[in-house]
């Protein structure tokens, strides 16, 4: 085991820190990592890896994508920035990191970060190491990985979407159209089916202590890891604890109507080998719904734990230093 700077640790040392794992996607995994990363600071944990759902079509991602056929960067270059530490060098590289160029040519809308990965990519030729390189160059407290080596799209089966048999299954395809359909979506799948797999992910998961999934977009960043069958084969055979972070609230288009219990309850029907160790919700977020989540999380056979862990203004947004907390006495609960 080694921590994100590569100083080797005595692995069978009682004392060690935590190997953890972030799995998801966008805004959500940026949550998750921006807390995480305290835990690195004050060596909760020594070693981190965010696995990323690469599957975006739309925006500069999407246009990246059409035009070099590479893996999407947008929610990879999120992740990184958000292991940016929180001094000057680490402030300022995740702002230029995430800036998007105005204007009104052709690289209106890019992003600098994407086009850093991109330019990386086609130097180097491997998809890891130039994802590597850029997190040595940010001093990022910790890995980024693609959950795949290959560009995929999300299709759904979704439902409601025909006036005339609303109970009818309609396909729909990208990662875009899935996140915004106004029907109900019942599935989702990948096409290809079997990509290809990151095997350094893999190995990640294999040897983490702690497994992270969400929060995020349930349909595009969340369940996707568990449609890649090596990724989730490994997720199922990890002896890794499994901790589910739950959505603040539900999301129009993907989880309309959706509370903390069905989010749990659509993550069984598509991973349903899958042990959780520990559920995470939000203890404003749960309000009323708190005896059916504690069901169906007992039903799952995990743990509940319902904390404040969001910003507290009123909006969906997770805090970063309370759901660092959080994670904190989670893992030190075991």
């Amino acid at each position: 085991m080694s921590t994100p700077a590569g100083v080797p640790v005595d692995a069978s040392s009682a004392s060690r820190a935590q190997a953890v794992v972030a799995l998801g996607g966008g805004h959500g995994l940026h949550a998750s990592l921006s807390a995480l990363r305290r835990l690195v600071d004050d060596l909760t944990v020594d070693e981190l890896t965010a696995v990323v759902t690469v599957a975006d079509n739309g925006g500069s991602s999407g246009r990246l994508r059409g035009e070099f056929g590479v893996l999407p960067p947008g929610d990879l270059r999120m992740a990184l920035a958000a292991l940016c530490g929180d001094d000057q060098w680490g402030d300022t590289w995740a702002r230029v990191l995430q800036h998007r160029f105005e204007g009104n040519g052709d690289m209106r809308g890019h992003v600098v970060g994407n086009l850093l990965i991109v330019g990386l990519w086609e130097l180097l030729g491997d998809h890891v190491d130039a994802l590597d390189w850029v997190g040595r160059l940010l001093g990022a407290k910790g890995r980024v990985l693609p959950m795949a080596l290959s560009p995929m799209d999300i299709t759904a089966e979704v439902r409601g979407l025909r006036a005339d048999d609303p109970d009818a299954l309609t396909t729909v395809r990208g990662q875009v159209e899935v996140a915004t359909t106004g029907g109900v979506i019942d599935s989702i799948s990948l096409d290809p089916a079997d990509p290809q797999a990151c095997p350094e992910a893999i190995t990640a998961v294999e040897r983490a202590d702690w497994v992270l999934l969400g929060p995020g977009s349930w349909f595009t960043s969340v369940i996707p890891h568990l449609k890649v069958p090596a990724l989730c084969d490994a997720l199922v055979r990890t002896d890794a604890r499994v901790v589910v972070n739950l959505n603040l609230a539900e999301q129009a288009g993907e989880t309309g109507g959706f509370g903390p219990a069905d989010h749990l309850a659509v993550l069984a029907e598509h991973a349903p080998d899958l042990v959780v160790h520990t559920v995470l919700a939000d203890r404003e977020s749960v309000g009323d719904g708190l005896e059916e989540l504690e069901h169906v999380v007992a039903a799952y056979g995990a743990k509940l734990v319902v904390d404040d862990v969001a910003v507290g203004d009123g909006t969906p947004r997770h805090d970063p230093a309370r759901l660092a907390a959080a994670y904190e006495r989670i893992m030190a609960a075991g």
